[in-house]
């Protein structure tokens, strides 16, 4: 794959879509408040985190996944290919390694739930994103 043909605002956009949809699935509305008991994570020692410095990197390690994802996909992609490779990619990789480590680490089937179908719709939404517009 020759990297001067992928497009790099498929990948931003394709890493913000990522990062809006985790801000989503993460807050209170949807799964945060059960993301929150599962990890014994509280409102205040949320709060003690340097924020900027978590959602900088959150961001980085996105736009990394968005420009990984890119380069598996190719220039050949549609949005059909590119959301079902992109499902694989979150379900059959990410969500089992998650699986793994949840396993081994003792945590619930509730937390490997949320964290791996984050991953699982955030992979096909930039997979999507990716296979149409390259």
């Amino acid at each position: 794959m020759d990297i001067s043909t992928l497009n790099f605002y498929a990948i931003g956009v394709s890493a913000l879509s990522s990062f809006a949809l985790g801000g989503l699935w993460y807050s209170p509305l949807v799964f945060g408040k059960a993301w929150m008991k599962e990890t014994g994570i509280t409102e205040e020692s949320a709060k003690s985190k340097n924020m900027a410095r978590v959602f900088g990197l959150a961001f980085i390690a996105s736009l990394v996944i968005a420009f990984n994802l890119a380069m598996f996909l190719g220039s050949s992609s549609t949005l059909e290919t590119g959301a079902f490779y992109g499902f694989l990619a979150g379900f059959g990789w990410v969500a089992m390694c998650f699986g793994i480590n949840d396993l081994f680490e003792q945590r619930s089937f509730k937390l490997f739930a949320i964290n791996a179908g984050y991953h699982t719709v955030g992979f096909t939404i930039m997979g999507a994103i990716l296979g149409v517009w390259h």
